[in-house]
Parts: structure tokens; C-alpha cells; sequence
């Protein structure tokens, strides 16, 4: 991972957990994934890894788009679709369904505490599509429509919702 990378990536630890309650939940293979606020393209690398037929990436950040390229282009692989934008506008614009959509914003961003209603109110969901947000302990997501489950590695949460 270039030095220069800016993002904030979630733990190993973290990583690894989320997609063993993920796996025990869902069968990844040939679903759909989404992951917003990608950085180094850690989690969208693990959806593929775990068998989902399509993942798009959104990063807005030049270097961690250019990192999260340069892996495609060294793996060759054709499942993962990156988009190099802003991720509100993605949302507004997006008419892709998607059954799993992950959004790791930086913790600090004003607009932290809309995303998830933002994703929820948006029209990539389809029925049953379940929405996990990172997020650290100063965020509290349980009463969501739909929210599900709150899990905690260390210093990282996440808040699962279904649609």
C-alpha cells in the first residue's frame, strides 16, 4: 500500500470478524456488492474473495482509486467495477441494486450521521439487502428502520440494516 494513502483502512482484526458474522448470515457467493468510501479497497477485495459476482468501488481520492486500480490491473480480475467520485452523488445518481452495500465513511465527515438514511432512502436496495455501516463508538444506529445488529472490534462498530 503506497505511503501516501490517506484512508483510514479497518483493522484486520475487524475485517476478518465482519465477514465471519457476514458468512454465517449470507452466502456471498454471486451477490452483489457495494463499497462506498472504499480507500485502499480492503473490504471490496474481501467481497471478492468471498465469491460476489460484481463489487463496485467508490473512492473519491485519486491515490487510493489509482491503489485500488493498480490491484485490479496486477490481479486481472473483472468482478470489481471502481468509480472514482464523490459518494453522495453516487448515491443520488445510482440506479443499481445492490444485496450487500458496505459504506466506511471517515469518521470525521459532516455529513457522517445522514449516510445511512441517505443509503436507505436511496433506490439501490433491493428487498432483503442488508447495509452495514462503520462507524466508531460515537455513533448509535439502532433506531433505524431495519437495524438489525451492532458489532464492535476494538475501536471499531458496525451497524448492520436490512431492508
Amino acid at each position: 500500500m503506497p505511503k501516501n494513502i490517506t484512508a483510514r483502512p479497518t483493522t484486520d482484526f475487524a475485517r476478518e470478524n465482519l465477514f465471519n458474522v457476514l458468512e454465517n448470515m449470507e452466502d456471498l457467493e454471486g451477490l452483489t456488492a457495494l463499497d462506498l468510501f472504499a480507500g485502499t479497497g480492503a473490504i471490496s477485495w474481501e467481497f471478492v474473495s468471498r465469491g460476489c459476482s460484481q463489487v463496485t468501488a467508490v473512492e473519491q481520492a485519486a491515490t487510493q482509486a489509482g491503489f485500488i486500480r493498480s490491484v485490479k490491473e496486477k490481479l486481472g480480475d473483472t468482478s470489481l467495477r471502481l468509480i472514482r467520485g464523490d459518494v453522495f452523488r453516487f448515491i443520488e445518481r445510482c440506479r443499481d441494486k445492490y444485496d450487500i452495500i458496505f459504506a466506511d465513511p471517515p469518521y470525521d465527515h459532516p455529513r457522517f450521521g445522514e449516510i445511512p438514511e441517505l443509503i436507505m432512502n436511496s433506490g439501490m436496495l433491493k428487498e432483503g439487502t442488508l447495509v452495514i455501516i462503520e462507524h466508531n463508538k460515537n455513533h448509535d444506529f439502532s433506531a433505524l428502520p431495519g437495524f438489525c445488529r451492532h458489532l464492535v472490534y476494538g475501536s471499531v462498530n458496525f451497524s448492520l440494516i436490512r431492508k
